[in-house]
């Protein structure tokens, strides 16, 4: 695909997980961008599943794009094995569209939530990553256990050239978290220098938890499924 702008290739990936901050993310950076749908990718082994809006039939993983920024972005959560899949087809699809670098936004489970704005912790693939951890002033994500579509992911991009940065926003892990969402909305506009109104997302805050509780509830089942795959912690600081 050719580029439209001199600015690197960039990809943002979304996806069911804690609080469901990628989904909301990435989901409102597609709106607010006004990015247009240029595909769909296909996971081996994931079941037939479609979702319709607006009379519109959309596939569960979707990519969209806006010059030089893509989106891959799912609405099913993971188990372990299609979260391999899933980390593959992304890799695929940056060789094939000359991604420099993934930015994956997730949340990070945190039980005696302060009343403050939720955190945000940054984790780098690769060295080369780092100074924009420190020009945008997000904390790195020092010590936990990470399993799932986020390790997946990790795993994958770790042993390749494409470096990746995983925001992950501290939120509550058992309802939809739109406040978390607006944090990790904020800190993406400003690593992609975009501008980005999240007044809207603001306005629909209560509207999004209660629409979202069935995917959330979906998402928690296959969160503590991997956890009881993987023997490993939820994410902790």
């Amino acid at each position: 695909m050719v580029k439209t702008d001199t600015q690197e290739n960039t990809l943002l990936v979304g996806f069911p997980s804690n609080g469901l901050v990628g989904t909301f993310a990435i989901s409102y950076l597609i709106h607010s961008l006004k990015m247009r749908q240029i595909g769909e990718i296909e996971v081996p082994d994931l079941p037939s599943t479609l979702f319709v809006e607006n009379g519109e039939i959309l596939a569960p993983i979707r990519v969209y794009n806006k010059k030089n920024i893509f989106v891959i972005i799912s609405d099913v959560p993971f188990n372990q094995y299609l979260a391999e899949g899933f980390a593959h087809a992304i890799h695929e699809f940056c060789k094939r569209n000359s991604v420099k670098k993934i930015i994956i936004v997730s949340g990070m489970e945190t039980v005696n939530k302060e009343k403050d704005s939720p955190k945000i912790f940054g984790l780098v693939t690769h060295s080369i990553l780092e100074n924009t951890l420190y020009n945008n002033q997000i904390s790195k994500f020092l010590d936990g256990s990470i399993f799932g579509t986020d390790a997946a992911i990790i795993s994958v991009f770790r042993k390749t050239k494409i470096p990746a940065l995983v925001l992950y926003a501290e939120c509550h892990p058992f309802f939809p978290d739109p406040e978390a969402s607006i944090v990790a909305i904020e800190t993406v506009a400003g690593i992609l220098d975009v501008k980005v109104d999240i007044q809207d997302i603001k306005n629909k805050i209560d509207k999004l938890r209660i629409q979202h509780r069935n995917l959330m509830e979906e998402t928690i089942r296959t969160l503590q499924q991997q956890e009881k795959q993987g023997s490993t912690p939820q994410i902790y600081r």
